[in-house]
């Protein structure tokens, strides 16, 4: 494994990271505010507690579940317990770019945006243990150093063990409400397009629906305007901008599609209460 300062805070130098040697310091790099990872990440968690928010939602990791933070995740750690004992496999958004990982395990990548914690079944656990052992031997060893498509295979062999895991989960058939299915829908169209799009219209089309009925739906069932749940993201990731990275206010303002750094500053404090350099400057 790499040094701290090597660990994919947000992305990875090298194509790709594999190691055991996880500890609390590591962890704490997503401990005090959220990242937006431009990596992808898989964690096995052999041992221990873990509470994390992946993409707004709360989730309790503990032994034997297996976690897929795809690129794009939003992630802050709020508490860890035990002896923890985590093996992780992180690549960097160039290699997953170079093979488009993404538009080749497109049928299962919405179920993992949906549920990115994945408890593993009893059969499947040595499994999984037996090949990140084997993985983890090779990576360190140097035994394929520059065989590419062997880890462009072990991302592939990932992928379509833990689509088949996925596949055969109870929130498959999950029997929801035409207002629920709107809701769930929203998220889903939210977290792929808010860094371009924040205009109620745009995922009422996207939807086939009236922003009206759009706005009456979503408030009956989850209690909250669209527009709220657009802005968590938009200010949970330009947070996690200005905390985790060197980019300019006017860089962030533009990369979530705000005209100028003046625009982003008055929508950052009306939401926050500081300006997006009094927040970066916090502690």
């Amino acid at each position: 494994m790499k040094a701290e300062n090597d660990f994919p805070k947000i992305d990875i130098s090298d194509d790709f990271i594999i190691g055991t040697d996880i500890n609390i310091e590591i962890l704490n790099l997503y401990r005090n505010y959220p990242c937006r990872l431009k990596a992808e990440i898989f964690v096995f968690c052999l041992e221990g507690y873990i509470e994390a928010s992946i993409n707004l939602n709360d989730y309790q990791i503990k032994t034997n579940d297996f976690v897929t933070l795809l690129p794009g995740s939003i992630i802050q750690i709020k508490k860890v317990e035990g002896n923890l004992r985590l093996f992780i496999i992180a690549y960097s958004s160039e290699f997953i770019g170079h093979f488009n990982m993404i538009e080749s395990t497109r049928d299962i990548i919405q179920i993992i945006r949906e549920n990115p914690v994945l408890p593993l079944p009893e059969k499947m656990v040595e499994l999984f243990q037996d090949y990140f052992t084997l993985i983890n031997k090779v990576y360190q060893q140097n035994l394929l150093p520059k065989i590419l498509v062997f880890y462009k295979n072990i991302l592939h062999t990932i992928f379509y063990a833990i689509g088949e895991i996925y596949k055969r989960r109870p929130w498959k058939t999950a029997t929801l409400t035409r207002g629920e299915e709107i809701c769930k829908k929203l998220e889903l169209l939210i977290m792929e397009s808010y860094t371009k799009e924040r205009n109620v219209a745009f995922y009422a089309a996207k939807l086939g629906i009236t922003p009206q009925h759009l706005s009456n739906t979503v408030k009956q069932t989850s209690g909250k305007n669209v527009s709220e749940i657009i802005t968590r993201y938009v200010i949970t990731d330009a947070k996690a901008q200005l905390k985790s990275t060197d980019l300019s206010i006017q860089e962030i303002a533009y990369s979530l599609n705000f005209p100028n750094a003046s625009f982003f500053s008055k929508y950052f404090k009306r939401e926050t209460g500081l300006t997006p350099l009094q927040y970066r400057n916090s502690k």
